[in-house]
């Protein structure tokens, strides 16, 4: 009853006291650790102790754990457990950081989430069920489907189009019901709230001072906390005179929300970015007005009560109204004003965008790499406690990097630069890892093997009777083409039992001294192969591409009527060129025989670097002076051709004199011998560009221009889940910066017929800016003169060259629909190379190894499911809810040994209901048979998306609807006894699996 509002319906404020904690953007981890953010849990769990009726929300873990790990004391920590068992702190979110929602992949923001849930279930018992989304730049529907799939009863957001925020205020719509997969809909709908247009932080504005109100600790100082403890800008403190004024400024604010709202619950959030680092000021000042505002409650019309997000949620609940539907519709791009459309961010540092989804790629294939050799080799000799910290180290960073200033680019250079070490000390980690299990299963010592690090290319290594590892981290059979750099053309390339590999080598783009040794392999699921690169003895040698130069041309004299053409061609398409521009022309399908125009220029937007001159891009804005421009005025041709491979160099000149290019295009067409499953390969066109440097203040697209009446319609995914449909829209201003959409890793445009599909492997910001176009930009570099951007160093004088690849896919709409999927998770997760090189002077071939890589039992599902996780996480916890959480009352859950015998498997279903008449089926896997590889599967136990729920016993809030009147709560489980699932489109399944131990 007590949640019910007094008769006289008067408001209730819920004052929600938080810091918003950026783990990196102007300041580093470590900066931000020594300057305010331990100061912020000491001070605050200091402060709840002192009075029963405060309360505090904790948001990103990162920062928590540290502060747990290395600052508090066993007093505090028994006090955090005190104060969560009272309900008076809570951890909402509770990933390691608040991820992006424009750039990230699915798979990145599920390891984030599960990493900080993992650690808080070990620690406290504690799951969080409340989303506090409050800064991301947009907002993706995948987040309000994966809160859903974790077990949250509500989601929260705040930053979307300011023109749309103030239409749903003033219409009381910023509460809503969000069915964000339109495949799980009501399975997986989430309440969801929308901050208003005071968002996060607390109004500060007081009309009877010229102080800032209600922040009383102030600014947080680096890199030093002041050694007085006055810190600039603390709010007036609350006194007798002054008390009246604060509350009505108070009150008057609640109310002015209140109006927005269907519900006499108003949410009021206390704090704002890196407060509470001194709690004492904080609560003491409060604590008075509160008082003052509920013991004068009857003139006022409000209570107040401090309240955790959980409690303003529940009482919203209680109210058991019914809620609006809305559909699969995402909030992107976001708009602040007029001329600020965030929507730079999605191309900003590129090269941070690249390692991060590298790191990403190289975590999957490790964890599935080590879960294999825990299961298959007990007696191994790895230390499987230094295996699974290696592990744990880029788990770390790659979590670290999802955070809404990480990945986005719009960090300062000194935060990029800690993101950046902190994923490549993860990588090597990773890399050694999986060396060093290659060398223990093939007893390497004994064999005198010399295994190195993981390869990558150009990293220039000796080739004489080098040989490569080459491990498939996906659960399918792949068909794909391994690049290595070698320094001579006359190579051979054997398998495990000695036959000659398919290779075609030629000299590299990068440097004049090195060859590219292209190795054509075929690797069953979740397996790797081996493969020896010897100089050719002449009878099995390599092919060697074969070089045409063309003559640089010159664009502006160019004879329209007079075309040369000559084909490029595989068995599924044909690219024509044309010699008189040495630009391409148009490419054929030869399925259907249809042929699209098809041509691609560099342009480059300039835009405005001085604020007086009107409004300028920086790392978050894109705000572009006028239409792009073209950037070259010469191109250069070079046809690189073998029987495996034809590669087209184009390099794009300022002008037919130039010496240096800063634009190029390498373009990769494959044919696939006979006796190879090549569907994949050879449907795909590979693209690798070169950008940069640039010059300051242009922002540089490729754009592709095709005859396709695509009606300017433009398709992209939201985080590599789900597709989202783009038309254009006019706006009165900024129409070409509010038509860039984020690119995560797919993008299509299509006429009635034909579909031209554009996979990534990093982030972009891709458009159509004219009906047949899709543009994608690929670099920016920028400068201005904004104080605080000055100031924050946040400014984007990005000097860098980029080098990211796009696969090209053309076809019917049938069939783009069966490779796309299976091609952007080939592209994301492209074989590890590993290599060594022989020392003794005859290599024998370990009999193990033949066992291991040619006869092992593969991995393998079926073409529309995807093995989204198979790792060990190491969680000491028990999936008994009753019994973790009495160990953790008696003080058992100790830091102990991490626990290796549970495994932790995902499965996501790639299709939308009603997208393939095959492939959108539902699917039954037997996990038992899909994992004897593994060893006997004894137990497997279906869990939430994050694994601290039984699914059997997750009861989320059923919020009522017109759909849906009733008031009920969600179940959804079908395991049955025998080891089989049928996973359904879109769903994302999770279990802990137990095999007998060996």
């Amino acid at each position: 009853l007590a949640l019910l509002p007094r008769a006289g319906g008067e408001l209730r404020a819920f004052v929600v006291a938080h810091s918003h904690m950026d783990v990196g953007w102007v300041y580093t981890v470590q900066e931000s650790m020594h300057a305010y953010a331990a100061n912020v849990y000491t001070t605050v769990i200091e402060e709840l102790m002192k009075g029963k009726q405060r309360k505090f929300i904790a948001v990103e873990q990162e920062f928590f754990r540290l502060w747990w790990d290395m600052v508090a004391t066993d007093t505090q920590k028994q006090q955090v457990h005190q104060l969560l068992q009272e309900g008076r702190l809570e951890f909402v979110i509770g990933g390691q950081v608040m991820h992006d929602e424009a750039v990230t992949l699915i798979d990145d923001q599920i390891l984030q989430l599960t990493e900080g849930h993992g650690f808080l279930y070990e620690t406290f018992g504690f799951r969080p069920q409340f989303s506090w989304h409050v800064d991301p730049f947009g907002a993706s529907a995948t987040t309000p489907t994966l809160f859903a799939l974790a077990g949250f009863n509500a989601h929260l957001i705040s930053r979307i189009d300011y023109d749309l925020k103030a239409d749903m205020q003033k219409n009381k719509k910023l509460q809503f019901v969000w069915q964000g997969s339109p495949s799980l809909s009501e399975t997986q709908e989430i309440f969801t709230h929308v901050m208003d247009q005071y968002s996060y932080c607390t109004p500060s504005q007081l009309p009877f001072s010229n102080r800032s109100g209600f922040f009383w600790d102030g600014f947080a100082t680096f890199p030093d906390p002041p050694k007085d403890g006055v810190y600039p800008n603390m709010s007036l403190p609350v006194t007798d005179a002054n008390l009246h004024p604060y509350a009505q400024t108070m009150v008057a604010n609640i109310k002015e929300r209140a109006a927005w709202f269907r519900t006499g619950e108003v949410l009021w959030p206390w704090g704002c970015d890196k407060q509470f680092f001194n709690a004492s000021v904080q609560y003491s000042n409060m604590d008075l007005l509160v008082d003052y505002i509920n013991k004068h409650s009857a003139e006022f019309g409000v209570t107040v009560q401090y309240a955790t997000v959980s409690d303003y949620f529940q009482a919203v609940y209680s109210r058991n109204l019914t809620w609006e539907i809305r559909d699969s519709q995402d909030f992107l791009p976001y708009s602040t004003e007029p001329f600020q459309a965030w929507t730079g961010f999605y191309t900003s540092r590129s090269t941070l965008k690249g390692i991060a989804r590298r790191a990403s790629s190289l975590l999957y294939a490790g964890e599935s790499f080590f879960t294999q050799y825990v299961w298959k080799h007990p007696e191994g000799s790895i230390c499987k406690y230094k295996a699974l910290k290696q592990l744990q180290s880029l788990r770390w960073a790659v979590s670290e990097v999802q955070h809404h200033d990480g990945i986005t680019g719009t960090e300062s250079p000194k935060v990029k630069d800690m993101y950046l070490n902190n994923l490549m000390y993860g990588m090597l980690n990773v890399k050694k890892l999986m060396a060093s299990i290659i060398f223990d299963i093939n007893n390497a010592k004994k064999n005198g093997d010399v295994y190195s690090s993981v390869y990558t290319k150009g990293s220039g290594k000796p080739d004489v009777d080098l040989y490569v590892v080459v491990y498939n981290p996906l659960a399918w059979n792949i068909t794909t083409f391994v690049t290595v750099s070698v320094s001579s053309e006359a190579m051979s390339v054997y398998d495990e039992l000695g036959y000659s590999v398919p290779a075609q080598v030629q000299s590299s783009v990068e440097s004049q001294s090195t060859y590219d040794l292209y190795i054509l392999v075929a690797i069953s699921g979740l397996s790797y192969r081996k493969y020896s690169i010897k100089p050719s003895d002449g009878k099995q040698s390599a092919f060697i591409g074969s070089s045409i130069k063309y003559k640089r041309r010159d664009l502006t004299r160019a004879d329209q009527q007079r075309q040369q053409l000559f084909p490029v061609v595989n068995d599924c398409y044909q690219i024509v060129f044309d010699q008189n521009t040495n630009l391409m022309h148009s490419i054929t399908d030869r399925e259907t025989n249809q042929t699209v125009q098809f041509t691609q220029e560099f342009l480059e937007y300039h835009v405005n670097g001085d604020t007086k001159k009107g409004p300028t891009s920086d790392n978050y804005l894109f705000a572009p002076n006028a239409s792009a421009v073209p950037v070259s005025k010469a191109v250069g041709l070079e046809v690189m051709s073998g029987n495996l491979m034809t590669e087209m160099r184009q390099y794009f000149y300022s002008n037919v004199t130039s010496q240096d290019y800063i634009y190029a295009v390498y373009t990769r067409l494959y044919t696939v011998p006979e006796g190879y499953d090549g569907k994949l390969l050879c449907h795909r066109i590979e693209q690798e560009y070169s950008v940069g440097p640039l010059e300051l203040n242009r922002e540089a697209v490729l754009r592709t221009s095709t005859n396709l009446n695509t009606r300017q319609l433009l398709y992209t995914d939201n985080n590599g889940y789900q597709l989202q449909k783009r038309p254009f829209k006019a706006y009165v201003n900024n129409t070409v910066a509010r038509n860039y959409y984020p690119m995560v890793q797919t993008a299509y445009i299509e006429d009635d017929t034909t579909r031209l599909m554009l996979l990534a492997e990093r982030a972009h910001g891709v458009s159509s800016q004219g009906n047949g176009q899709v543009e994608v930009m690929l670099h920016r570099r920028l400068w201005n003169n904004l104080q605080w951007n000055l100031n924050n160093n946040l400014t984007l004088n990005d000097s860098s060259v980029v080098h990211p690849v796009i696969w090209l896919i053309l076809g019917s709409k049938a069939v783009t629909n069966t490779l796309y999927r299976a091609s952007g998770l080939a592209l994301e997760h492209r074989p590890v190379v590993m290599f060594g090189a022989f020392s003794g002077d005859k290599p024998k071939l370990p009999r193990r190894l033949q066992q291991n890589s040619v006869h092992d039992l593969p991995v393998t599902v079926p073409p529309n499911l995807h093995l989204q996780t198979l790792s060990i996480p190491g969680w000491r916890y028990s999936s008994n809810h009753s019994e973790q959480v009495r160990s953790i009352r008696v003080g058992k859950q100790k830091q102990g040994d991490a626990d290796f015998s549970r495994v932790l498997l995902r499965i996501r279903h790639l299709y939308e209901v009603g997208e393939d008449p095959m492939l959108s089926q539902p699917v039954m896997v037997d996990l038992k048979s899909l994992l004897k590889g593994l060893g006997s599967v004894l137990a497997v136990e279906e869990r939430s998306l994050t694994g601290t729920w039984d699914v059997n016993t997750l009861e989320r809030w059923k919020w009522k609807t017109a759909q849906y009147p009733g008031k009920r709560f969600f179940n959804n489980t079908e395991t049955s006894e025998d080891f089989t699932v049928t996973v359904h489109p879109k769903e994302i399944r999770t279990f802990f699996v137990y095999f007998q131990a060996q």
